[in-house]
């Protein structure tokens, strides 16, 4: 009788061996049982060029931050320094008014190419509400700007006698915003919200797309533009129209009455004007390209058929 056979099992090949260890990754072991790791498998260790710090995106987005601290430091130092006014040295609203303008066209002109020299708070809340810069970076300009105009003022006590600070016509100290005493504290508001409204317009009518390819003059325009609204509300509020331009003066030397004007005026004018430009004013170079294609095509069409 015949012992029936037991069905052969395939056994594997040295080549599906071969293969499945490549696959797996295992592709020998030695005498010890240790096996080779493939190098796909081996800890990967960061670059130095992976460092956030060390990022293009990252590093422009300090550069940028650094700039506008400058630029704020600049704007205080230069601009109160400029309004220092004693027995020693003479001074009136028109020469602060254009010496501010002179130092806003520098700054712009210095560091506009870097961070746009913002320079101002509700500048870069109107900024942030015309969609041209992020959340983050709003609030990294502000700190900035807070941060600048407190080293600006500082140095500016620094180097300047006590004299030049506090006199009879800056008891508070100098370049310290007040409010003229025949004015109350919502007349100033106003003041304040309409200057920065008619500043805040300036800003959106340089931002806008039918206006990019005439950036040229833009020192100018903005120095000028400051110069005459200093000129104009100087006497009344010492027209601000920059709530870190009021805050550092104050903070050094404790100087705080009707100070919540130069936040409230200022803020609510960018904000206002800027939802106006944006949602009112403000178009689209494409969207006016194409509506004069098709009204060159229209009357075209006019002409042929008459």
């Amino acid at each position: 009788m015949s012992v029936p056979q037991q069905p052969q099992q395939a056994l594997p090949t040295i080549a599906a061996i071969l293969n499945h260890q490549q696959k797996t990754g295992v592709v020998g072991a030695g005498a010890g049982g240790s096996m080779a790791m493939p190098s796909s498998a081996k800890p990967k260790t960061k670059s130095r060029s992976s460092c956030w710090l060390l990022q293009p995106r990252q590093l422009n987005n300090i550069c940028i931050v650094f700039a506008e601290l400058i630029a704020t430091a600049m704007l205080m130092f230069l601009g109160c320094m400029g309004c220092i006014e004693n027995s020693f040295f003479s001074n009136s609203n028109f020469q602060s008014a254009l010496n501010f303008g002179f130092v806003v066209l520098i700054c712009i002109q210095c560091f506009g190419c870097v961070c746009g020299a913002h320079l101002n708070p509700a500048v870069t809340l109107a900024n942030y509400i015309y969609n041209m810069i992020s959340l983050p970076m709003a609030i990294s300009y502000f700190v900035a700007q807070m941060v600048g105009a407190f080293i600006g003022y500082g140095l500016l006590k620094a180097v300047m006698p006590e004299s030049a600070i506090y006199s009879s016509s800056s008891s508070s100290g100098v370049c310290v915003t007040s409010l003229h005493s025949s004015l109350t504290g919502l007349q100033g508001a106003v003041i304040e919200f309409l200057i920065t409204s008619a500043l805040i317009a300036i800003c959106c009518g340089v931002w806008d797309p039918r206006n990019a390819k005439n950036q040229d003059s833009v020192p100018v325009r903005f120095g000028l533009a400051i110069a005459c609204l200093s000129l104009t509300a100087g006497q009344f509020t010492g027209a601000s129209m920059n709530p870190a331009r009021s805050f550092a003066p104050a903070i050094w030397n404790g100087a705080w009455e009707n100070h919540w004007i130069y936040w409230v005026g200022p803020l609510a004018g960018a904000l206002v004007s800027s939802l106006i430009y944006k949602y009112a004013f403000r178009r689209e170079v494409q969207a006016q390209e194409e509506q004069e294609s098709t009204m060159s095509t229209k009357r075209t069409s006019e002409l042929e058929f008459a």
